[in-house]
């Protein structure tokens, strides 16, 4: 079974835990990047409206096959207590029936629950199956300190019993 990570991620924190999986779980990865300009105190507002909307996005890449993928790693910053537009956009993109989902998500301080839930309902509606999730606070560590947690949280949720 091969297993593929998908994520966005603006301030680099969740590519961190991404990147970090890939290496770990020796996965696929790619990036979905949103075209549309989240950086700067403005468009953070308009941004955090667009999450609690769940209003889609234009993303790079459109959708993803997952065809040739048993497992599925979605990971996704928390925005306003909600997944990011472009990981929305992404899962109303993708046939993942069949497929077992890990989520994940970064935050500052709350929402992760509640994100994590939504990402849940989202993948089940499409086929897929969560079989495990995790939330990682990333406010204030360093990019050093978010890998060493995300190799502490492959170890303690026993994350390579998925591998293939």
């Amino acid at each position: 079974m091969k297993t593929i990570i998908l994520y966005y991620s603006r301030s680099k924190k969740t590519s961190e835990v991404a990147e970090t999986l890939a290496d770990e779980l020796s996965a696929d990865i790619i990036e979905i990047k949103d075209l549309k300009d989240r950086k700067g105190p403005l468009n953070y507002i308009a941004t955090s409206f667009d999450a609690m909307a769940e209003n889609k996005t234009n993303i790079i890449p459109s959708t993803v096959d997952l065809s040739e993928y048993g497992l599925v790693y979605i990971g996704t910053p928390v925005w306003a207590g909600k997944p990011s537009p472009a990981i929305i956009t992404l899962i109303d993109k993708c046939n993942f029936h069949g497929k077992d989902v890990i989520l994940f998500a970064t935050l500052g301080r709350s929402g992760g629950s509640k994100t994590i839930e939504r990402l849940r309902e989202k993948i089940e509606l499409r086929g897929g199956r969560m079989i495990n999730s995790f939330l990682m606070k990333t406010a204030g560590k360093t990019m050093y300190e978010i890998n060493e947690e995300t190799k502490k949280t492959v170890g303690e949720m026993d994350l390579k019993i998925y591998e293939s």
